[in-house]
């Protein structure tokens, strides 16, 4: 059996004026590794017809097949012509579709036939000529229900991690925005009458006697990233993360990586190492994507870490650059651009006294322990989920329930 016998490519299309941010779909807002997608960071720049997508399609990027981009579609909306739209034909099941594209055989098909070097595109015709065991209706059901529980478990780790941050930054909003962290009588400051002062800087109000500090001075170390050399073969394929953009994208901890370097390769650029709990913030392309690497790593050129010297300026530090991001984001309508180092380390921040980014720091460090906590665990399911899938589309392992019933 082959694709083309339980799929079809979807051509209907939506007009780009019914559609916004969060329905809108790119090959950009589609995450690498099979990790679903975030929402689109600008809308097509002129009226024009998108690809209709409906709830149960399953949309995969059509370049750079080995990013392993697809999405199990939850909802309505039009999507980019570099996005594919799959939909299950009648009498077969759109859980049991996604499962079969999730498959690393399937990724590693398209790459086979895939044309261009730099940004390789899969070829539609051959695609949709993937073979696929041939399985009774109620083998397609239990296949396509485990994979969507374990996508389902995966899904709500992922909400926490997003209720968890958002409650983080509400607490930062209030402390850092507003003013009213605790005053020396432990009460909001603004809030209780303290001197406010106008920062030609800032073009705001701070508080009176708060410093304005720029990123590099508050921590020194700052980290642009390098690629070795890409003719040496040896320098590549080790256990070193070598992250990229779409590596942290939707990762507020960096965990793995697409591409991993050698020893050899880290060591020729020794002065690259990030530790654990660098901040790592992407300055070219689209700049603004941030997380922390969670083991010893390096990355490419598009990125700018914070190596810190001191723990309490973590999270503040990470929220302020949003802010930051947002508010220029705001103001131009643009999140594409390129940010030397020295940009980067002179953004400007409003920046309290060292108690109150230490009182700051304890009570939000233990939520970004358990985003961290859920990342691993999600990551722990998604490597359940890989090897799990070859077993059940070659019929070594049967399926005849639910894990939500265990």
């Amino acid at each position: 059996m082959k694709l083309n016998d339980i799929a079809e490519f979807v051509t209907d299309k939506i007009s780009s004026s019914s559609i916004s941010l969060e329905n809108y779909v790119t090959t950009d807002s589609l995450l690498q590794n099979k990790r679903g997608r975030e929402t689109a960071q600008k809308l097509p720049p002129m009226l024009c017809a998108l690809t209709h997508y409906k709830r149960g399609d399953v949309l995969v990027a059509n370049i750079r097949p080995y990013l392993k981009k697809v999405w199990f579609a939850d909802s309505e909306g039009g999507c980019s012509s570099d996005v594919l739209v799959f939909r299950a034909k009648n009498g077969h099941y759109p859980s049991f579709l996604y499962t079969v594209l999730i498959q690393d055989a399937f990724f590693d098909y398209a790459m086979s036939g895939a044309k261009g070097s730099k940004m390789p595109r899969g070829d539609k015709d051959q695609i949709m000529r993937y073979e696929l065991p041939t399985f009774t209706s109620l083998e397609e059901e239990n296949i396509g229900n485990i994979m969507v529980d374990i996508m389902s478990k995966i899904n709500v780790n992922r909400q926490i991690n997003d209720n968890l941050e958002a409650m983080a930054k509400q607490l930062y909003d209030y402390w850092f925005v507003q003013f009213d962290f605790p005053n020396e009588e432990g009460k909001p400051y603004k809030s209780n009458g303290g001197a406010m002062v106008w920062n030609e800087k800032l073009k705001r109000e701070i508080p009176q006697g708060l410093d304005t500090q720029k990123i590099g001075d508050i921590e020194k170390n700052i980290i642009t990233g390098k690629t070795p050399s890409c003719a040496d073969e040896d320098n590549f394929g080790g256990d070193i993360p070598f992250v990229t953009i779409d590596d942290i994208r939707g990762n507020l901890f960096v965990f793995e990586a697409q591409r991993t370097l050698s020893t050899k390769g880290a060591d020729s650029q020794e002065k690259k190492y990030l530790p654990i709990g660098s901040l790592s913030v992407s300055c070219i392309g689209t700049i603004g994507v941030m997380g922390f690497v969670a083991r010893l790593a390096q990355t490419n050129q598009q990125i700018n870490s914070i190596v810190f010297e001191h723990e309490y300026n973590k999270e503040f530090l990470y929220f302020s650059l949003k802010l930051y991001y947002e508010n220029a984001k705001a103001k131009t309508g643009n999140v594409f651009a390129n940010m030397s180092k020295e940009e980067f380390a002179s953004i400007t921040v409003a920046y309290p006294p060292k108690q109150i980014l230490q009182a700051f720091h304890n009570k939000v460090a233990p939520i970004f322990d358990s985003i961290k906590n859920n990342i691993e665990e999600i990551n722990s399911l998604t490597k359940q989920r890989d090897e799990l899938l070859p077993l059940l589309m070659n019929g070594q392992a049967t399926v005849n329930y639910h894990l939500s019933d265990d």
